[in-house]
């Protein structure tokens, strides 16, 4: 141990109550302390004195040693706020600081020379000797209890090392910190935790009553808005049938066609409406196809032009070169005349419209803001000069069932239907709106690099084509109406028409040796076997057998579009008797 002059700082607080006289004994009382221990400290380096180490040449020498040399370190060692002590390799204690003697609630002179294994709680006595002997062969660290005045412990951290060795005898140091404080510190954490954790809990509990309450909100506005429309639409197609069964039976025939078209058109209406409800959930079956954005909005355009106000100014920007896209032609269509009829009811005193196509790359920038992958997309942007959209009501557009338009004028799904199917077909979609001066709807829509297919379709059930001689057709639906209907429709194409009811029906069917060219199941079946099971056990018996499945939503455990084998297709309900006359031709004829 080295003692330099300049580490002692020695401070004299001026008294002036004190005599001049008493200040220089003071002053040199201290100096000859200081001098004392220099002289010790010359000795210890020159070897004359063993300082600190307990068994020197005589009890008096060695009180010598530890009253003067360490006196120095007494001074520093008695001001921090940690216990120190110093032990012989036997855990005898031969120094410690007042700290620690507070910590133990004994006075100094009263730890000075007993064992500090005797302070130590028995529960870790085994714990106390494993300090000391790794303390002996480098340094020894941990947690300990000590028992102090009062029958009370107090628990420490220690760490103990090597201060000196001379021959099989080794001095040892250690600092001794009280952990009471920590420990209060960390009992109130704990309780503190418990507290935010039931905190946490009660919050959690609000928000699951309040979203329970915001999903009964919403079955609210789904009952307002839907029962509203779907009443009107059943009035319709139910007025239509008995007017048109009135006039059959009064013989006015000239009046049927009328009655006809109002109770197909309100049907067609009801469809869409339901398509809605399943795009929002993402639940609809999509028949994407290599689409031009060009040519269905040109195609739409009449359309457009008939359903917004004579007021509104209508402009068509495109890019000369538009890339094709992968979407379903009809959800397209039906995104697009929403985004219309919202931007007309934006504008009730007119304004303008515009509709732009864009192609627009992507980059991994634009793409993250985009939450996109990046790659190549078609952009169709429907912008109008209407009254605009605040910050709250765009970040709630895309909820199902919101809407800012009264009980009875809107359900709240056009929007969220958009969202759906952009969604499932790997686009995006984004709103920009200023109040007052108007909103801007962008769909982004991934580029294809397949050709268009040509739109197909039959004027009429006259112009369908007829079946090939003896071509026979298994119709499989739990639902007898559609079951009827579908049957009639094939016997007046001229095919031969096979009906069951369930999976197990359908399979003594496909089993027989009877001829089958097509089967057309509905996805769902009652008896523990659907669709694509039953199509999947035809194909063993028949591999070369043809399936069409129909289907209200997209189930994905039986049938997806990426899922399908060659030769099988799906139509989605509702569907027309047309439509359907044209797919079972096309996928008969279908040889791939």
């Amino acid at each position: 141990m080295r003692f330099h002059r300049s580490r002692v700082a020695t401070r004299v607080t001026p008294d002036f109550s004190v005599e001049a006289a008493d200040l220089r004994v003071q002053v040199a009382d201290l100096e000859e302390r200081l001098r004392e221990s220099e002289e010790t400290l010359d000795a210890i380096r020159r070897g004359e004195v063993d300082a600190l180490v307990v068994g020197g040449r005589d009890d008096e020498h060695r009180i010598y040693t530890l009253e003067s040399a360490d006196r120095p370190y007494q001074i520093l060692i008695e001001q921090i706020q940690e216990g120190t002590v110093t032990l012989n390799d036997e855990g005898t204690v031969l120094y410690c600081n007042r700290r620690l003697a507070d910590m133990l609630c004994v006075p100094q002179e009263r730890v000075v020379g007993q064992s500090l294994y005797t302070f130590v709680s028995p529960k870790d006595n085994a714990a106390f000797h494993r300090l000391l002997d790794e303390a002996k062969r480098s340094v020894g660290r941990g947690e300990l209890t000590l028992c102090v005045g009062g029958g009370s412990t107090t628990a420490v951290y220690m760490s103990l090392s090597v201060l000196r060795r001379e021959g099989t005898s080794t001095l040892l140091c250690g600092v001794l910190t009280d952990l009471t404080e920590q420990k209060l510190h960390l009992g109130a954490l704990a309780a503190a935790n418990l507290r935010l954790t039931e905190e946490i809990a009660e919050r959690e509990r609000i928000e699951t009553v309040l979203r329970q309450s915001q999903k009964m909100e919403a079955v609210g506005q789904l009952t307002g808005g839907l029962a509203h429309d779907f009443n009107n639409l059943l009035t319709g197609i139910m007025a239509s049938l008995e007017l048109l069964q009135r006039r059959i039976g009064q013989g006015r025939v000239s009046d049927v066609d009328r009655y006809v078209n109002a109770a197909q058109g309100a049907a067609n209406r009801a469809a869409a409406l339901t398509q809605r409800l399943l795009a929002f959930s993402r639940q609809q079956t999509l028949e994407p196809k290599p689409t031009s954005v060009g040519r269905l909005v040109n195609g739409l355009r009449e359309l457009i032009g008939r359903t917004v106000s004579p007021e509104i100014h209508i402009a068509w920007r495109a890019d000369p070169d538009l890339w094709m896209t992968l979407v379903d032609r009809s959800q397209l269509e039906n995104a697009l005349l929403n985004l219309c009829i919202n931007a007309r009811d934006a504008m009730p005193d007119g304004g303008s419209l515009s509709i732009d196509a864009r192609n627009l790359p992507v980059g991994a920038t634009l793409a993250a803001d985009l939450d996109l992958l990046p790659g190549d997309y078609v952009t169709l942007a429907v912008k109008d000069s209407g009254t605009g959209m605040s910050d709250d009501v765009i970040a709630k557009a895309f909820d199902p069932f919101f809407t800012t338009k009264p009980i009875g004028q809107g359900t709240g799904l056009g929007l969220s239907m958009i969202y759906g199917f952009v969604k499932q077909s790997h686009g995006q979609v984004q709103i920009a709106s200023t109040i007052g001066q108007g909103t801007t709807v962008r769909l982004y829509l991934p580029r294809c690099v397949e050709h268009e297919e040509d739109f197909e379709s039959v004027s009429s059930l006259m112009d369908a084509p007829r079946a090939d001689r003896g071509e026979t057709v298994l119709v499989v639906d739990d639902e007898p109406t559609i079951r009827m209907l579908v049957v009639e429709l094939l016997e007046d194409l001229g095919y031969v028409a096979r009906e069951a009811a369930s999976g197990a029906a359908a399979l003594s069917v496909l089993q027989s040796r009877e001829r089958l060219d097509l089967l057309i199941t509905d996805v769902g079946l009652p008896g523990g076997m659907n669709g694509r099971q039953v199509a999947d056990i035809a194909r063993t018996v028949r591999p070369s057998l043809k399936v069409i499945f129909i289907t209200g939503f997209a189930d994905t455990a039986a049938i997806r579009g990426d899922d399908l084998a060659p030769g099988m297709h799906v139509m989605v309900k509702p569907f027309t008797l047309e439509a359907l006359a044209m797919r079972i031709k096309e996928t008969i004829n279908d040889h791939s």
